[in-house]
């Protein structure tokens, strides 16, 4: 008598079932529910609706009235672009809005509807990365060749602190980005700092998709739905970035793999670390653990 009828089907990707199959090895594991484990999945129920378009403007058929320098400025921008939103085409063109309106007002801007944008560019994974030392480039050839292999693998990433580990597990990330896949980078949240997305930056040209606990609400609907998309091709963050419903997931990183904040103490109990090697194991990719000071766990399992 509890049971409801489906009443919609909603335009959202299919999960896969990797991923179908990992809630539920998590839901087993914990001894939590599987409609709890797939909440941690699900978690921005916003996202499961299409997104609202948004007004942007396009070159119109009628000249402005009167051409001033800030007005030549706003029609140059429109002229090679896609259509953008008044507040990022006046921004782009050192305006204010109301330019952009007085133009649009006047038939020389039309109003087209557009999707919104992450504002993400794509990281292009053939850019070169820092100069390597010998036994850092020996690492990194390794690690990238487990992502060229494929198939399931664990391998431990362990240097003291400024020995360049991210450099070197970046090399793998880019290896993955070339395959053609998804990578998600797990950091301590309070790791999550300018500096390291600063790194990523001058690696790769563009900025990774953050998850963590301080993004707005609507920064998150369009993050969950594009990782589902396959439009995001790195994500960077927080424990619960593991539960995305990531379409072509090929690698995942546990930076500073010994962390406490990686194991989650209410609702569903887990280690993120932990279920990491799970969720490649089930999608048949490579992970990596990375520390200065590996856990106790990890280093048994790596003499065993």
């Amino acid at each position: 008598k509890r049971l409801r009828d489906l009443i919609a089907r909603l335009d959202v990707p299919p999960m896969p079932s990797a991923q179908r199959d990992f809630l539920a090895w998590v839901s087993d594991y914990t001894l939590a529910s599987l409609g709890s484990v797939l909440r941690l999945a699900m978690s921005v129920p916003a996202a499961l609706a299409p997104p609202k378009p948004q007004t942007g403007y396009a070159v119109g058929s009628l000249p402005p009235s009167r051409v001033t320098p800030a007005r030549q400025r706003v029609l140059q921008e429109v002229a090679n672009q896609p259509p953008r939103i008044a507040s990022d085409l006046a921004r782009a063109a050192g305006v204010t809005p109301s330019v952009v309106k007085g133009l649009a007002d006047q038939g020389a801007l039309v109003p087209v509807q557009i999707l919104p944008e992450l504002g993400l560019g794509q990281p292009d994974p053939s850019q070169k990365g820092v100069e390597l030392s010998p036994i850092q480039a020996e690492a990194a050839a390794r690690l990238s060749a487990k992502v060229v292999e494929g198939g399931f693998s664990v391998t431990l990433l362990d240097g003291v602190t400024g020995a360049g580990k991210t450099e070197v597990y970046l090399d793998a990330v880019a290896q993955a980005l070339r395959q053609g896949k998804q990578a998600l980078v797990l950091v301590p949240e309070i790791a999550l700092t300018s500096q390291w997305l600063e790194r990523f930056q001058r690696r790769f040209g563009a900025s990774p998709a953050e998850w963590h606990s301080d993004l707005p609400a609507s920064k998150r609907r369009a993050i969950w739905r594009a990782v589902a998309e396959g439009k995001v091709s790195v994500v960077v963050g927080a424990r619960s970035a593991l539960f995305l419903p990531y379409a072509n997931l090929g690698l995942i990183v546990v930076d500073e793999e010994h962390d406490a904040s990686y194991k989650q103490e209410e609702g569903v109990i887990y280690s993120a670390r932990d279920m990491t090697v799970v969720r490649a194991r089930i999608g048949g990719f490579p992970a990596i653990l990375v520390s200065a000071t590996p856990s106790l766990e990890t280093l048994i399992n790596t003499q065993t």
